[in-house]
């Protein structure tokens, strides 16, 4: 299969990581992904590419399951090669922290557990599944294709239950252990640049705020109305006794202050979902944020409540390590946290999450967060195939769109690896492609083909 110069151009970036084998094979195997629906199996990559006669197919199998490269190394270069291609030279790393539950089942999945299942769980109702937990760290770029911005997926790392890791007996890592391993990590790869970490509730915890601040790093995430909050720390008097006081004056509850009209709110324009503004009260300031139950130090943030004036939304708090940031700027970070959501939905119904096959501990650990990855791979492409950010849009009688979606992104790539259909046409129909019968079959072979008109 003769792929184009743009594409080439972006994955040969990763060939020091790989043997030369290896990196055949990958190369082979993300485009046969991409181009394949359904079931997202080593079979049905080669299936797209006309290898299903390959007896030497098992060796496509050893580049999960055997092969020897690094994945952490893999996302340093992805990391480094959005940031090169989608932000300013020196605008700040917006990275965007979530959870997301894969749902397998097997008695050879060795690292699945009973977690949490948010999409069928509610307020008032606990569903669990069996499955594997992945945190997910992706970064929000702003895409020409779209107004709203986009979280691409860079590392994902597995989580484990405390009953597996010590079935496994292995030390038992939480979600907040392994956050603070991947700070520490943006941080070394990304040197003296601004970095903005944006999480969930999950992540409102003061001994990550504290290594955020110490690494000169934002964290942004909501906070519970009933956080202890104090004011700053009293200058010690000459000849005081006793044990130096750590922080000052008690604060009101968040949730006092939420209900307070006597409140100095003011009306703001924030930048909201999907790329529009909304007009919300805000009400903010500085404090201590601090417990007396993990024996952390104060942490210093700036807190802002957000009401809504029509009460279509809830009053919710969120805070950020930096206190220099204006309320505003808070409010507009964490609302690109839900973009985050789409791409889990979009990696979910367009490549496959959740439909592999593999049951070896090396392939499921490094299956899944190549799929993710190769969401931000197919933006990748994209762009170097429309610099000028023009991806052809799927248009319909009932159906008008002006932004880009992923299915586009992903039919623009797909078209491209087909070799654009450049195919002769009969000489008695113009309008009548001559397809080379191999390639008809693996067309297909597949469900439903969407490829935008070009």
């Amino acid at each position: 299969m003769h792929l184009p110069d743009p594409i080439i151009a972006i994955f040969i970036h990763f060939q020091p990581l790989l043997t030369a084998p290896t990196y055949r094979k990958m190369l082979l195997l993300v485009c046969g992904t991409l181009l394949a629906k359904g079931r997202r199996t080593v079979t049905a990559a080669l299936k797209m590419l006309g290898l299903d006669q390959d007896h030497n197919w098992p060796k496509f199998h050893n580049v999960l399951n055997r092969a020897k490269w690094n994945g952490l190394a893999v996302s340093q270069v992805l990391l480094k090669l959005l940031i090169a291609t989608f932000l300013p030279p020196d605008g700040p790393v917006e990275v965007v922290l979530d959870e997301t539950l894969e749902r397998r089942w097997g008695r050879k999945i060795k690292k699945k557990g009973h977690w949490r299942d948010s999409a069928a769980s509610s307020h008032g109702l606990h569903v669990s599944t069996i499955g594997l937990r992945w945190l997910v760290a992706g970064l929000v770029v702003k895409l020409p294709w779209s107004k709203r911005p986009w979280v691409l997926p860079f590392v994902s790392v597995l989580l484990t239950t405390p009953k597996v890791s010590k079935e496994l007996g292995l030390r038992h890592h939480t979600c907040i252990d392994r956050t603070v391993q991947l700070v520490k990590w943006l941080r070394r790869n990304l040197g003296s640049r601004p970095i903005k970490l944006i999480g969930d509730g999950a992540y409102s915890v003061i001994n990550l705020g504290l290594l955020c601040q110490k690494l000169k790093v934002t964290l942004i995430a909501p906070m519970r109305l009933d956080a202890r909050l104090f004011g700053p720390k009293p200058q010690r008097e000459a000849g005081t006794m006793g044990r130096p006081r750590g922080v000052g004056y008690r604060l009101p509850y968040l949730r006092d202050l939420a209900v307070d009209v006597s409140q100095p709110w003011e009306l703001v324009e924030v930048g909201w979902y999907a790329g529009s503004t909304r007009q919300m009260l805000l009400l903010s300031g500085t404090a201590l944020w601090y417990s007396t139950l993990w024996g952390d130090a104060p942490l210093p943030v700036r807190w802002v409540l957000v009401r809504d004036p029509q009460q279509r939304y809830e009053t919710r708090a969120y805070f950020s390590t930096d206190q220099n940031q204006t309320p505003s700027q808070i409010v507009s970070d964490f609302v690109k946290r839900w973009n985050i959501e789409v791409t889990f939905e979009e990696s979910r119904a367009h490549l496959g999450v959740e439909t592999q096959r593999q049951w070896s501990d090396a392939a499921i650990e490094r299956t899944t967060p190549v799929l993710f990855g190769m969401f931000s791979l197919a933006c990748l492409f994209a762009k170097a195939l429309h610099p000028d950010g023009k991806v052809p849009l799927y248009q319909a009688a009932w159906y008008s769109n002006s932004d880009a979606s992923f299915s586009d992104i992903l039919a623009a790539v797909r078209h491209c690896i087909w070799g654009n259909f450049d195919y002769e046409t009969s000489p008695l129909r113009g309008d009548v492609c001559l397809i080379p019968r191999s390639i008809l079959d693996r067309l297909a072979s597949q469900p439903a083909i969407n490829l935008v008109k070009f």
